[in-house]
């Protein structure tokens, strides 16, 4: 018998990355579109929240075409969460991605190839399928074999004989060796609930059924154990996928491509897409979406430090737009009346006058000391992190003094120092000892000219 013995458990520990905005969940507005003081992760910036509402409003009745949104305000003031909170309010398949203004600058691929990869990766395609499968628990399973045609001493699968049950009705199929080297290949055996393409012939094992023998006699199993199937063997099951526009013209790219090198590596030889493959994408896409196969989900592309775009990239959005498939284009900047990038001359927030003319510009403003006290509340719950009220305090004055974020990092600052100390609540000494060891951005400036003249000039 084999020596087993039960370890106590014991909680699971496992990494968990707390990003800046996992919080929010929507833009907390009533159903009158006045936001909420505190809802669904957001405080403060009612204006721009109740302005962002009537903007996805815009958006799911399909009102903001040829515009996009631009979040100006002073940095620290939320306008990423806004941006996101956009996405959220849209719906749970509307795709949101992220970039940098300096992020389209590369020696390798072109701005515009850059952009549009991004937006691209902003339209999801919701793909329906009708597909017909055999689906059933294996109650009899043969697989015959033949000898290898370059080897005689080996044999390989030439054909398998199955017998598939649901709980309606039993079948018996033959099939080919491919399938046959599916179901070896997986370790497929009796008791298995599998579902085989008709078309196709793809094997797919879906688990133990419960009522076979290996599924009531086997406890100890990290196997996945699942009920029998229930109506006809053979039937028409719906199949749901989620692709974007990139992934699509990543597909038709490389059926496309024959080379050499595709063929060995699967990839394509160019960095870059050809336009015919997009153009092929996109017809394709409409055929679909004609014939109810699909739907398009627009996403949020939000580009932050917007600023940092030159001419060209603000004249390649400005086209893109106009486009049919295009998703909701957010720009966010902190800058006030500065220069466009790749040129002299000064502009509002550093974006052209055409641009600016043709979107819709919401302003954040400052936080005052009741909203990062909640936004640290809100912080400290999502990391997992006691904080009494005086350490609260402490760090709320220091968020109105210096700036929220600031005010957010030293928390999870004073959670490290506190449990280095023991303790798992943070108080008020550890936000002390964390405020006097870093320094905000006033004082590291101070600290800096007054040792300006020790200090390396480039």
């Amino acid at each position: 018998m084999a020596s087993i013995r039960e370890v106590p458990t014991s909680p699971a520990k496992r990494f968990e990355r707390i990003g800046a905005h996992t919080h929010i969940k929507g833009l907390g507005l009533d159903e009158n579109l006045h936001a909420v003081k505190i809802k669904d992760g957001m405080v403060g910036q009612e204006k721009a929240r109740e302005a962002a509402g009537l903007v996805v409003k815009l958006i799911k009745e399909g009102k903001l075409s040829g515009k996009c949104i631009i979040l100006a305000g002073p940095p620290g003031t939320g306008k990423t969460a806004i941006a996101v909170a956009i996405s959220r309010e849209l719906g749970e398949n509307v795709p949101f991605i992220q970039m940098s203004g300096s992020e389209i600058y590369s020696s390798e691929r072109k701005k515009t190839e850059i952009l549009i990869e991004a937006i691209r990766k902003c339209i999801g395609v919701e793909i329906h399928e009708m597909r017909k499968v055999y689906e059933g628990e294996i109650v009899s399973l043969n697989i015959n074999t033949a000898p290898h045609p370059y080897n005689p001493y080996q044999r390989v699968p030439e054909s398998v004989r199955l017998t598939l049950k649901t709980k309606e009705e039993e079948k018996t199929i033959e099939a080919g060796a491919s399938i046959a080297q599916q179901i070896l290949g997986s370790g497929i055996s009796e008791g298995h609930v599998v579902q085989i393409d008709a078309e196709t012939g793809r094997v797919v094992s879906l688990g133990l059924s419960l009522e076979s023998t290996k599924g009531k006699t086997y406890d100890v199993d990290t196997r996945r154990k699942i009920p029998r199937p229930e109506g006809k063997v053979l039937k028409e099951k719906e199949f749901v996928y989620m692709l974007t526009l990139a992934d699509l013209d990543e597909i038709n790219a490389r059926s496309r491509s024959g080379s050499f090198f595709s063929l060995l590596f699967g990839g394509s030889e160019t960095k870059e897409i050809d336009t015919e493959v997009r153009m092929a994408v996109d017809q394709q896409v409409k055929e679909w979406v004609d014939q109810g196969k699909a739907f398009i989900h627009p996403g949020v592309l939000f580009i932050d430090d917007s600023h940092l775009l030159d001419l060209e990239a603000f004249s390649f959005l400005g086209r893109a737009m106009e486009s049919e498939l295009v998703p909701i284009i957010i720009l966010a900047t902190n800058r006030g009346v500065t220069r466009i990038r790749g040129t002299d001359v000064k502009s509002p927030l550093g974006f052209p006058i055409d641009l600016i003319d043709r979107a819709v510009i919401i302003a954040t403003h400052l936080y005052d000391a009741e909203s990062i006290r909640e936004i640290l509340r809100i912080r400290a719950k999502e990391e997992k992190i006691e904080i009494d009220d005086e350490a609260l305090e402490k760090l709320t004055n220091v968020g109105a003094k210096s700036s929220l974020r600031y005010a957010v990092q030293l928390l999870s600052l004073a959670a490290q120092n506190a449990k280095a100390k023991g303790r798992e609540k943070i108080v008020g000494k550890d936000v002390e000892r964390v405020d006097e060891l870093f320094m905000d951005v006033t004082e590291a400036a101070e600290y800096l000219k007054k040792y300006e003249e020790r200090l390396m000039v480039h």
